[in-house]
């Protein structure tokens, strides 16, 4: 169990703020420099952070305690919940409308995929997917990406580009040759293939295999001892995946 947990129990929220912050504070500080790069903003975002968890007498750190299962190590939950708080920084420092300004001018598909991606924050994989559902149901998977790169280069250009490229994803690669229907319909399969992950286990996928952070960082970003912990839940992971997807029936060369 976590050290702060029985005091907060206890009814003590200070001495397991203390607690917390003594040994997570390398942590949190490691989560923003992902996404902030200037000191003062470091330092901004720490203090929205440390206000955020503190709200209430710890009102998130206590609905983390009271769940009866956990999905995730506590380190993994902090350090998605940093996330969070950091993307809401920035957003509410510049604004949607300055961000938004970056679109202008974007054909209507690749703007719809600049605000998904970068105004809702969404992954590839679900701007893709919400497109289909509501916005281009017959979109085909290559030509998404090729518009999700295109955006991406739009949103990345400039003196705010460091920032967005920290905080938007990676761009997707350009496609070998024209999607088809069974391109769409493997990149579903792939897609549920890497939700039928644990939490756990697909953060340290995206954080060391599609991120490519080193492994060091990854491991410490994840609460791990070393890499060779990190290596052996993605190795795990990897060999989960494979199973996964030889019953969709993707081989390596479809990939």
């Amino acid at each position: 169990m976590e050290s702060w947990i029985p005091p907060l129990e206890a009814g003590h929220p200070d001495i397991a703020w203390d607690l917390l912050l003594g040994r997570y504070r390398r942590l949190i500080f490691s989560a923003i420099r992902h996404y902030a790069q200037d000191y003062d903003d470091v330092m901004d975002v720490f203090a929205r952070v440390c206000e955020a968890l503190r709200e209430d007498d710890l009102a998130r750190l206590r609905c983390y305690a009271e769940q009866p299962m956990r999905g995730a190590r506590f380190s993994t939950w902090l350090v998605t919940v940093v996330r969070h708080l950091t993307v809401d920084w920035f957003r509410h420092r510049d604004g949607r409308r300055r961000l938004s300004a970056l679109a202008d001018g974007l054909p209507p598909l690749r703007r719809r995929i600049f605000q998904l991606v970068f105004l809702e924050h969404r992954s590839g994989v679900e701007a893709y997917e919400e497109l289909r559902a509501r916005d281009a149901p017959t979109l085909p998977f290559g030509s998404f990406l090729v518009e999700l790169r295109e955006a991406y280069k739009a949103a990345t250009v400039g003196r705010r580009g460091r920032v967005l490229r920290e905080l938007g994803p990676p761009p997707g690669p350009e496609p070998a040759q024209a999607s088809t229907g069974v391109t769409v319909e493997r990149s579903d399969r792939l897609t549920q293939a890497l939700r039928s992950l644990g939490a756990e286990e697909r953060q340290a996928v995206e954080l060391y295999v599609m991120d490519g952070r080193p492994a060091a960082e990854a491991a410490h970003l994840l609460g791990l001892p070393n890499s060779k912990a990190l290596y052996n839940r993605v190795y795990r992971a990897l060999g989960t995946l494979r199973q996964r997807f030889e019953q969709a029936g993707i081989r390596a060369g479809d990939l």
